[in-house]
């Protein structure tokens, strides 16, 4: 009844590969998604460096992008993703789509942690003779440290999701081994471990996030 055809092996390759792509597109998302979240906030209108021209371009390609549900972006760019890798299955295929479906999200998720910062505090900043970039950098970002880190937290658990997603597509992963041996075989011993494994993984991510979070807001 417990029986399944799939290896411990193969269970911990599927691991691999999730923490795989989840590493990657998050590395290389935030390094996209974290500079385009500071420019949504100091490029809007009553930012410290107002520019209505490039956030009303900024700000509509990010709706756009993130109006995409994963799966409909994964199949889409499939001429793209294969331009990039030479191929369109596989965990390093995989990463292309769940980068672009990451970075405007973490793009969005700084601009909202940037934006709780009190106002006061960069009036006062700018009184005293900041420039916008020792504004952004001593006074904007670090008064926002906590909430970055739970921003990015909720931007790993969406990609661990994603990840799952781009397994209807031959991406690797757990999500390909739920689809493949769960899915089309009937194996639901590999269901339930899949399951399992993802609700561990979420479970740790965000616990790891909160407590954090909580320290660096202590100092």
């Amino acid at each position: 009844m417990m029986s399944t055809t799939v290896s411990t092996d193969q269970f911990m390759q599927a691991i691999v590969d999730t923490l795989y792509m989840v590493g990657m597109s998050l590395f290389v998302g935030s390094l996209i998604g974290i500079p385009i979240g500071i420019l949504l906030v100091v490029t809007r209108p009553g930012g410290v460096l107002e520019n209505k021209i490039l956030y009303a371009v900024i700000n509509p390609v990010i709706n756009i992008v993130r109006s995409l549900p994963f799966i409909i972006l994964l199949v889409a760019i499939i001429p793209f993703t294969r331009f990039i890798v030479q191929t369109s299955i596989g965990t390093n295929a995989a990463i292309v789509p769940l980068i672009i479906y990451i970075a405007p999200y973490i793009g969005r998720l700084v601009e909202n942690s940037l934006l709780e910062v009190n106002p006061g505090i960069l009036e006062a900043a700018e009184s005293m003779g900041a420039t916008p970039f020792q504004v952004i950098r001593y006074f904007l970002l670090p008064e926002a440290v906590g909430s970055l880190i739970l921003s990015l937290t909720t931007a790993t658990i969406g990609l661990i999701g994603a990840t799952a997603m781009a397994g209807t597509v031959g991406g690797g992963g757990v999500g390909d081994l739920a689809i493949v041996y769960g899915y089309q075989r009937f194996d639901t011993v590999v269901v339930v471990a899949t399951v399992i494994i993802l609700i561990i993984f979420v479970q740790g991510i965000q616990s790891f996030g909160n407590t954090l979070a909580r320290k660096i807001r202590r100092y």
